[in-house]
């Protein structure tokens, strides 16, 4: 089998590539994300270089934060080791054991985020699980968000910060009324059954409110105003004064208002939501969805951060090799695999946070 060029190995691992030259991900990559990273680059410290000029005149440096989420397991341990001819066979720990997922932001400059004694952190240890913390929702990454801001606030007021995240779910979430053409009807609702965007039923803490079958208490609110060309703004429900108040507009309704008359007269949606490929105007649902005001709605990271003076970028789709911080973690891990086995979870996080510390500021530069 040498003799074919076959070795006894492993199967070889790699990366899903498959989207990575997706029309839409090359649309985002090349018009959104390389043009936003190339004004950032400009203003950034180049570690490949000898030296650190400073900035032009009357311009700040900017340090970019790369953030991430990853998973540590208990019995995540080296497969092969160099093992003695009289050491005696472990029986191994079945299944992957206790985990610790750790949220974290990274810069080249500075390691992991926190203040310069050490004693605020942007770090956030959770147990994900269904039967332990839950899982990490969006809500969780706006306050990481927030804790980051305000120790950058604090003790790197002289520098501009931009947050990188991905493009997970979690992070791209919109506000509950946020336009959206995804299930707008077509025609304006009548009064029993007036349209709205469904959202989840919440106490006064903020946690969701369950029925008394177990599910999640439902109601509906209005979705948020649209802006006009010039920028006025556009009620999709009717204005009190007319006959039909507080109704949904419909589809139909709002593209004649913005004088898209033959769009109006489309049908509703294309067969399951799957338009033809490069098609703007084969429904109604795509002729909202390509006006400019639904295209550049924001984020609730977006929009949290942008009050603060802090600028995000979300990383294109299927290229987490982008962001450095995966390089951390696959340091830390390789470190970690190293520490003795412990199904305790004090050990398992005590483990987790040496390994984190394990990962030099010189490893991080190059």
């Amino acid at each position: 089998m040498k003799k074919l060029d076959y070795r006894w190995t492993r199967n070889p691992k790699g990366q899903f590539v498959d989207g990575h030259e997706r029309d839409d991900v090359v649309t985002y990559r090349q018009g959104v994300f390389l043009p936003a990273w190339a004004n950032v680059k400009a203003r950034t410290r180049d570690w490949s270089r000898e030296g650190q000029p400073d900035p032009p005149p009357n311009e700040r440096r900017t340090v970019v934060w790369f953030h991430d989420e990853s998973t540590f397991y208990a019995n995540d341990r080296r497969l092969t080791r160099w093992v003695h001819k009289d050491e005696t066979p472990v029986p191994y720990a079945k299944g992957e054991g206790p985990s610790q997922m750790v949220a974290d932001l990274v810069s080249a400059d500075y390691r992991w985020l926190r203040s310069p004694d050490g004693k605020e952190e942007a770090r956030v240890l959770f147990k994900a699980g269904k039967n332990r913390e839950g899982y990490f929702t969006s809500d969780d990454i706006l306050e990481q968000a927030n804790k980051a801001m305000d120790i950058l606030q604090k003790h790197y007021p002289d520098e501009d910060h931009v947050l990188v995240f991905d493009n997970a779910t979690t992070h791209l979430k919109r506000a509950d009324g946020a336009l959206s053409a995804r299930y707008m009807p077509k025609f304006t609702s009548k009064m029993e059954t007036n349209w709205g965007v469904e959202v989840n039923v919440q106490n006064e803490n903020g946690k969701p409110v369950y029925g008394s079958d177990g599910k999640i208490l439902k109601t509906k609110i209005q979705m948020e105003d649209a802006t006009f060309a010039d920028g006025t703004k556009q009620a999709l429900y009717f204005e009190p004064e007319h006959p039909k108040a507080g109704l949904f507009k419909g589809m139909a309704v709002i593209l004649e208002e913005r004088g898209l008359i033959n769009e109006s007269k489309l049908r509703a949606q294309c067969k399951n939501f799957k338009c033809p490929p490069g098609q703007s105007s084969c429904c109604c649902r795509r002729a909202l969805y390509n006006q400019p005001d639904f295209v550049q709605v924001e984020s609730l990271l977006e929009t949290t951060c942008k009050a603060r003076g802090f600028s995000v970028i979300f990383l294109p789709k299927f290229h987490c090799e982008l962001n450095f911080i995966e390089q951390c973690w696959g340091f830390a891990k390789r470190i970690y695999r190293h520490y003795p086995p412990s199904s305790k979870e004090a050990d398992l996080e005590q483990n987790v946070l040496s390994a984190l510390e394990s990962v030099p500021l010189d490893s991080m530069r190059r």
